[in-house]
């Protein structure tokens, strides 16, 4: 222990005499931990927010669409040769499948914009045909007014519920409940707002849409599109059951044959994150990657500084040497050095790391949180990378000859 400690005393007494040196040969260190800081921290942040905001469906509730969701490249021509789903297959899902509890069909057209005599909306709103049982199978809620109820729907009537970003937008400081507004040059009357919901992963607002009656959506739109269906299970003891039922169903209804696949998908909470999940393991991966090659930058640097050390103490060395220092005893000096060096470019790393998360998180309003994990990830990958780079020149050092070192001037 006693030597140990005398080896981090000679180590500080190095750094203090040479700190720009150091400073500069620790910007690889620095760079690579604060960039596998920031990383860790951006991708933790996403996956809580994926937890909560994919959670989009209601309790016990699964989505079948025509389209893959979730995160990748995928075959999009493939998928749009696929047949479209109708309001006609949640009838069907509705009358032939006893474990199912509630069946709603939705669609949306993106990019909309909507206008009151005074103010209007940036072209970004999302229009959202549905049905009342919406309310049951997205998992959302009416904080002000109602949503509209089955004889709006089946009539068709010019009614809207907005969410809460297009309520600030539309009506500041006031209750828009039973103002009119106008899309596609339509009125609507607004009837509730849609609780707030937030962001997805810190990006999209989920406040940013209206719902209106599937039959007034496909008046606008188009009846040709194909409809997601959020199915509920009656209870959660027959969710999978009710997964089967509807996949069987659906199944005879597109006449696919037992040795083709589906051609259309089924999305659970689960499963949308574990999508993202498998795609932050890339992510991860890959930050990783970028972070050893900082460090192998640093390391090197490292490298550099002690091979200097060693040459310019080379004399200091055979007087060690001389009076009775052992070779582990000087291996162990500057391997300390080396480990010591890196594992400040370490401390500096995490410190520019937290730095950039609070200005993600507070500034640019990114979701970020620092995993601990990746701080102790950090430091111990910069302590390796020193004393892997160090071990070169601290044996060099450790192997000179006394008579020879004391002689160098």
């Amino acid at each position: 222990m006693r030597a140990f400690l005398d080896n981090l005393r000679l180590a500080l007494g190095t750094f203090l005499g040479n700190p720009l040196r150091s400073l500069l040969t620790l910007l690889g260190i620095v760079i690579g931990v604060a960039t596998v800081i920031t990383m860790m921290a951006l991708i933790e942040g996403l996956r809580e927010q994926v937890n909560k905001n994919l959670g989009s469906l209601g309790a016990h509730t699964f989505e079948v669409t025509k389209w893959p969701s979730g995160f990748g490249r995928f075959n999009w021509a493939k998928y749009a040769r696929r047949k479209h789903l109708y309001g006609e297959d949640v009838k069907a899902i509705l009358e032939a499948c006893p474990s199912v509890g509630a069946a709603t069909p939705t669609d949306q057209a993106w990019g909309k914009k909507l206008a009151t005599a005074f103010r209007e909306t940036h072209p970004s709103v999302s229009i959202v045909g549905t049905e009342p049982t919406f309310l049951e199978t997205s998992g959302v809620t009416v904080t002000n007014g109602r949503f509209f109820n089955e004889t709006e729907s089946l009539d068709g009537r010019s009614v809207m519920v907005i969410g809460v970003d297009v309520a600030d937008a539309l009506f500041p400081g006031m209750d828009p409940v039973g103002s009119d507004v106008r899309l596609q040059g339509r009125p609507f009357r607004v009837i509730g707002v849609l609780q707030k919901r937030g962001s997805v992963m810190g990006m999209a607002s989920q406040d940013n849409q209206v719902a209106i009656p599937m039959r007034n959506f496909q008046q606008l739109y188009g009846k040709h599109r194909s409809v997601e269906i959020d199915v509920q299970a009656r209870d959660g003891t027959v969710f999978q059951k009710a997964q089967d039922e509807v996949v069987n169903l659906l199944r005879r209804r597109r006449d696919l044959t037992p040795q083709e696949a589906n051609d259309f998908e089924v999305h659970t909470n689960e499963s949308m994150t574990a999508s993202f999940n498998e795609l932050s393991q890339v992510i991860a991966m890959a930050g990783v990657g970028v972070c050893l090659l900082s460090l192998v930058v640093g390391g090197i640097g490292i490298l550099n500084i002690m091979l200097m050390s060693v040459t310019e103490r080379t004399r200091e060395i055979g007087i060690r040497k001389a009076l009775g220092a052992r070779r582990r005893r000087i291996l162990g000096q500057f391997a300390t050095e080396a480990v010591l060096l890196s594992f400040f470019g370490g401390l500096l790393g995490v410190g520019l790391g937290f730095g950039f998360v609070f200005l993600g998180k507070w500034v640019l309003l990114f979701p970020m949180s620092v995993p601990m994990w990746a701080v102790a990830l950090s430091l111990g990958m910069s302590c390796g990378v020193g004393l892997l780079f160090g071990i070169y020149p601290a044996s060099r050092a450790a192997k000179l000859d006394p008579v020879e070192a004391m002689r160098t001037e």
